[in-house]
């Protein structure tokens, strides 16, 4: 009797046995698996801090590698200006030429008049102009020159300006690859991260005996 008493003490009411509590929810598997998932979270998270930084350097130096660009095209269109001012400055030369010719030639006749004797200031007019038409000749070579020295230098500095731009395009696509490698890394660690969460989840109830609900 008093075992019968006791044991129906133990019994809660309706006769069912008492449920067992969980022990895998405070158990040191559970909380070694939250820390890992939450490391997990923060590495994913740090990847992709890596990868927008190198995205950011990547735009920067195509930022300088197009500034650059701008830079070589005018120095490039005033190279072009400065030979066709050259090419201009020569083309005039000729016909310099030819007014010293012809003044030669009136020289040599009025010469042949005075059988060889120079004579009368009129030959020594013609000799005064010939002398300033060669200077001028001489001023358009060098203005001339110094038009193609101008537009050598800005060549040269453009070419400056092309292997730094090169340079910042490598380096753009070097930290693209960068990002890229740092994302695809991110990218995995959350897909393994993902499926052992859903590894662990519990399998869903199974249907209750006895075939479907009420028909």
């Amino acid at each position: 009797m008093a075992h019968a008493l006791s044991t129906g003490q133990d019994m809660p009411a309706g006769g069912e046995p008492p449920s067992q509590p969980p022990t895998m929810l405070g158990s040191p598997l559970a909380h070694r698996e939250s820390r890992w998932r939450g490391q997990g979270y923060a590495d994913i998270t740090k990847l992709r801090e890596i990868a927008a930084k190198h995205d950011r350097l990547s735009t920067r130096n195509q930022q300088r590698a197009a500034r650059l660009q701008v830079r070589m095209e005018k120095l490039r269109h005033h190279a072009t200006i400065l030979r066709e001012k050259s090419q201009n400055t020569l083309a005039r030369i000729p016909d310099v030429q030819q007014e010293i010719s012809q003044y030669n030639r009136d020289i040599e006749a009025s010469t042949n008049r005075t059988h060889g004797i120079q004579v009368g200031s009129d030959v020594t007019n013609l000799q005064y102009r010939i002398r300033k038409l060669q200077q001028k000749i001489i001023n358009f070579q060098h203005k001339s020159h110094g038009y193609e020295f101008s537009a050598a230098r800005k060549t040269q500095k453009s070419a400056e300006l092309k292997v730094k731009a090169d340079h910042y395009l490598e380096l753009s696509k070097l930290e693209e690859q960068e990002a890229k490698a740092y994302r695809e890394r991110a990218d995995r660690l959350q897909l393994a991260t993902e499926g052992q969460l859903t590894s662990q989840l519990p399998p869903p109830p199974n249907a209750p005996p006895g075939g479907s609900g009420p028909a």
